[in-house]
């Protein structure tokens, strides 16, 4: 969180975090072609050749006040894929809440449990915890035959009572809806 009291803002990160290619990049990609474009800013986008996000997806949008000052939700993703270890840290210095993008199809468990350990290992190096910290879980890709249902994935990866959504983030099925979690945990957090 950064509080700018000259301009009266207060700017927060939130981190969409998974196993490459579960729909991290689709969500943020659909809020910024879906909400109000007086709302937000450009969507800076950093790829490879083969169209994965290499760095970050980096989307801000602006809401009406709190507590005196206008927040501001910068939206990051992380590369998913297991040689951007480092990446994936740097983009979660400084974040504020955590959206971890599970793909739902059944031969994806065992990376999203990587994943998830992965950034469970992270909080606790900041001192926090999964259960502490502001976390939403995403279980994308419902539409699939192999999908897991949300309560299901949600109790195979360990996790317990954080907020979870099943979607279908091409459809924008349960993206806002995500969003306004994190939203909501964080700034019941922070202010």
């Amino acid at each position: 969180m950064l509080i700018n009291h000259q301009r009266g803002e207060i700017s927060f990160k939130v981190v969409y975090y998974g196993v490459g290619g579960g729909g991290k990049t689709t969500n943020v990609e659909f809020i910024h072609d879906h909400i109000n474009p007086q709302l937000r800013g450009e969507l800076v986008s950093v790829k490879t050749e083969g169209d994965r996000t290499l760095f970050f997806d980096f989307l801000y949008i602006e809401l009406t006040t709190i507590n005196g000052l206008k927040p501001k939700f910068n939206f990051y993703t992380v590369p998913g894929q297991p040689m951007y270890t480092a990446s994936r840290r740097l983009v979660l210095r400084g974040v504020d809440g955590v959206v971890f993008v599970a793909d739902s199809q059944e031969d994806r468990l065992k990376e999203n449990i990587e994943s998830l350990t992965e950034l469970g290992g992270y909080l606790k190096e900041k001192g926090s915890s999964l259960s502490e910290f502001p976390f939403v879980l995403q279980c994308n890709k419902q539409d699939l035959s192999s999908a897991t249902a949300p309560d299901e994935l949600s109790k195979r990866l360990g996790l317990n009572g954080q907020p979870r959504f099943g979607a279908i983030a091409t459809e924008g099925k349960s993206v806002f809806d995500t969003m306004k979690a994190i939203i909501t945990q964080v700034t019941q957090r922070k202010m």
